[in-house]
């Protein structure tokens, strides 16, 4: 410019000098001439390589500012990448490092996390998708057809085609050679091989961000394939980003994962208020002792006859009544056992008549502020250990606690037998009818002891086949030997091939004509059942008589009879059916096949507790689908392990205040197995319309009883200290409704008592409210993979509203 300046001023002065600045002029244009030419072959490479860096150190800097916010640790690393442009060396360097520098399975690791908190937060994808896309504008060289469309599935499959976190196909590489120097121009030659080993690194990390982001894309957004970008991350970038997809979530909830949570709180919430429940008192004639089934009072008017005992059988309402039973005025926490077998507060049960009528025979008495049991009863006056090793002493085989482990008392009064039988490791199903001896089963349970109030009327008692050792009556007032004997073939029905009936009555020990009357008829019935008198003895301190009965084991007998009577019951009748079913006056045959259920006696006590019963066969499948003995034993270690690991440490729960149990759905009677050496006994229940397991519940020295959970329980109110519930209440709560049966639940448990619910979440969740309305103390809840427990008390919260129930009013 200079030079143009002066040929103007030049141009002034005297034409001698035109020709000499002419040629100088001429001169210097072709030496700048030539100066551009040589300068044009040089710069436009290097400023657009310098371009090019620029534009990746610039997206690199975004992406690694972004990752300083989570990730404070590699603020150096970062930095150093921000300060001014690398040189090719220090590029290379930064290209290095790579994730091949982790361990292979901290890299695999990684991975995996990545995928699954992009498949659980979808909003980071989103935001992992707009850095991409914003690099793609960015870097607009890149070939617009590189892998965009690559499917989830051939990503995995090149994933696991790799031999490690730096090979990458061949194939692959020259592609993405080809792409970027077309992007670039083929006209540049220098760095070409510095430029391949950018790419093959950028392709590997290009193809494990597409694995991640877009395979969290599809899934958790929905979006299609061609949407997510391919963009090119250095390296060492990259290897940042996965770390900050793995990591951050440990300190910071996604926004997507708030809005769920927020989502279900107010849905939840909502729900609540959907499902406020009232609850009311049941108003009943029977006060705080009412029991559904049997104070049915309009039904009760309404039999025609109660010859048989119709009217202490059970008549259930057609609508379970879904109001809380109120409780007795001044009640108390129960007294524990074992002090509660000789005692028990007055006013949890306030009944004196009984103590009026049986007092004189030791049965319970009135002390104070408590109801006081000095063991006796009407055949055992001296005490019921004492009655029970004379019953051992009369016939030794019956050995207590090993042959001789589960045992039916019929008309148990205040089941002192059975309390004692403790003492000799011995289960006694205790049952009386809830008639004029008021209260008597309620005395039982409210003692710890086992009992349930149930009659031998026109129905088969709820028992399986075969089941009871021995079967005992001590003036139990029953009139076996009428009818046909039907009741005493009842009790064979129930009684294991060479079982024992123990009867205790003044026909075995008096000789007033309608004593002998008796017994001569028993004589008759039992000779024609083919039972065998093995023992008759009488006991000089009691001042009593005990006749022992052996049933037969096999048909022999049955066969030898001149007269069929009691008849032989068609092949079609099945002995096992007990549910509702009328009593016949007929006789099942004995099994004789070795592997049918009674053909042997059990193995003594305590072995068959654990050992699969013999007649479980394994061509027979299970209740969990494995071949029965496998299922019987996998159900029994479960058990062990979720009593010991969480029942027993795990929940807080004081068991020296646990007396009487409750398992509502017991299968094989696992979780009453593992409770075995606690001082508890469990009252197995098997619904009707589930697996019928109860036989094997018994075979292993057990109890329970069949049961329709959509009817009320036979037992009195505040029975039981815990109640277990193992995924019950989601399969009847449909067929019944669940406030009748957590109303239900509520009568039968005591006030402090425990309920332990396993079952599925949202049946948990839904419990849980219900339980929380009638002011249960929620102890602890817990879910994993849509599985649920719940743990929980019962407080003595009553509600003020009264429902009368019509039907239970005299």
């Amino acid at each position: 410019m200079a030079l143009g300046k002066y040929s103007r001023v030049d141009g002034r002065k005297s034409s001698n000098y035109c020709s000499t600045v002419t040629i100088v002029v001429f001169v210097a244009l072709c030496l700048v001439g030539v100066w551009m030419m040589t300068s044009s072959s040089v710069v436009p490479d290097q400023n657009l390589d310098l371009s090019s860096q620029g534009k990746k150190n610039d997206l690199s800097t975004q992406v690694t500012e972004g990752k300083e916010s989570y990730n404070g640790g590699n603020e150096s690393t970062n930095k150093a990448g921000d300060e001014g442009n690398p040189t090719d060396e220090g590029k290379s360097k930064q290209f290095e490092d790579t994730l091949g520098d982790l361990p292979e399975d901290a890299t695999k690791g990684d991975t995996l996390v990545s995928q699954e908190e992009n498949h659980s937060n979808p909003q980071q994808t989103e935001s992992t998708s707009e850095v991409k896309q914003e690099e793609k504008s960015t870097e607009q060289k890149e070939d617009a057809g590189e892998s965009e469309s690559e499917t989830q599935s051939e990503k995995a499959t090149d994933d696991k085609k790799e031999d490690g976190p730096n090979k990458v196909d061949d194939k692959d590489s020259e592609a993405g050679e080809k792409n970027e120097n077309k992007s670039v121009g083929e006209e540049i030659q220098e760095g070409s091989v510095e430029k391949k080993s950018v790419e093959n690194s950028v392709e590997l990390n290009d193809k494990k961000d597409q694995e991640v982001g877009q395979g969290s894309d599809e899934n958790a957004d929905g979006e299609k394939k061609d949407q997510s970008s391919s963009a090119v991350f250095s390296s060492g970038t990259q290897s940042d980003l996965l770390n900050e997809t793995t990591t951050q979530n440990g300190a910071f909830l996604t926004q997507a994962s708030e809005s769920k949570n927020e989502k279900e709180m107010q849905k939840s919430s909502g729900s609540d208020k959907e499902n406020s429940y009232i609850w009311k008192l049941c108003n009943s004639t029977a006060g705080p002792d009412y029991i559904p089934c049997l104070d049915n009072l309009e039904a009760i008017r309404n039999l025609r006859s109660t010859k048989h005992y119709e009217h202490r059988e059970r008549h259930c309402p057609d609508n379970p009544p879904t109001c809380l039973v109120p409780l007795p005025e001044g009640y108390q926490r129960s007294v524990e056992w074992p002090t509660s077998r000789e005692k028990i507060w007055y006013h949890n049960v306030p009944h004196t008549k009984l103590a009026e009528i049986k007092g004189h025979q030791n049965w319970v008495k009135v002390s104070g502020e408590y109801l006081t049991f000095p063991g006796g009863g009407t055949q055992f006056k001296h005490g019921a250990l004492h009655y029970i090793d004379f019953i051992q002493q009369s016939f030794p085989e019956i050995a207590w606690g090993k042959q001789t482990r589960v045992i039916l008392d019929v008309g148990c009064g205040v089941a002192s037998f059975g309390g004692y039988l403790f003492e000799r490791d011995v289960l006694a199903m205790s049952l009386a009818p809830k008639d004029e001896h008021e209260a008597q089963v309620q005395f039982a349970l409210e003692r710890g002891i086992p009992a349930i109030s149930a009659v031998m009327g026109t129905k088969r008692l709820p028992f399986p086949s075969r089941v009871f050792d021995v079967v005992h009556c001590a003036r139990c007032r029953v009139p076996w030997h009428i009818e046909g004997g039907k009741l005493l073939l009842e009790l064979n029905r129930v009684l294991r091939p060479g079982g024992l009936f123990v009867w205790s009555a003044t026909p075995v020990y008096q000789k007033l004509p309608e004593d002998v009357e008796i017994w001569e008829a028993m004589q008759k019935l039992t000779n024609a059942m083919c039972w065998e008198l093995v023992s008759k003895t009488k006991d000089r301190v009691n001042g009593v008589g005990v006749a022992v009965y052996r049933k037969p084991t096999s048909n022999d007998c049955y066969e030898q009879r001149s007269k069929d009577a009691p008849p032989i019951c068609q092949g079609s009748d099945d002995p096992n059916a007990a549910w509702n079913v009328p009593l016949q006056a007929c006789m099942h045959k004995a099994p004789v096949a070795t592997s049918e259920r009674g053909s042997q006696w059990p193995e003594p006590w305590p072995a068959r507790l654990s050992k699969s019963p013999y007649w479980l066969l394994s061509s027979q499948v299970g209740v969990y689908g494995k071949p029965a003995p496998e299922d019987f034993t996998a159900d029994y270690e479960h058990w062990k392990h979720v009593v010991t690991n969480s029942y027993l440490n795990g929940m807080g729960i004081y068991w020296s205040t646990v007396r009487n149990v409750m398992d509502m759905r017991a299968i094989y009677g696992g979780f009453a197995a593992a409770l075995r050496d606690l001082n508890v006994w469990v009252m197995n229940v098997v619904s009707v319309d589930a697996p019928d397991t109860l036989p094997i519940i018994y075979e292993r020295g057990l109890f329970g009883i069949y049961h329709d959970w959509c009817e009320s329980f036979s037992t009195y109110p505040r029975s039981y200290d815990l109640v277990h519930a193992d995924h019950l209440f989601s399969k009847i709560k449909t067929k019944c409704g669940l406030p009748a049966i957590v109303a239900e639940v509520d009568r039968i448990l005591r006030p402090g008592g425990k309920l332990i619910v396993r079952d599925k979440e949202e049946t948990i969740t839904e419990l849980e409210s219900m339980l929380k309305s009638m002011q249960y103390e929620i102890n602890m809840t817990y879910s994993k993979d849509k599985e649920g427990l719940l743990y929980c008390q019962k407080t003595m919260w009553r509600p003020k509203d009264v429902e009368t129930l019509t039907y239970a009013i005299a």
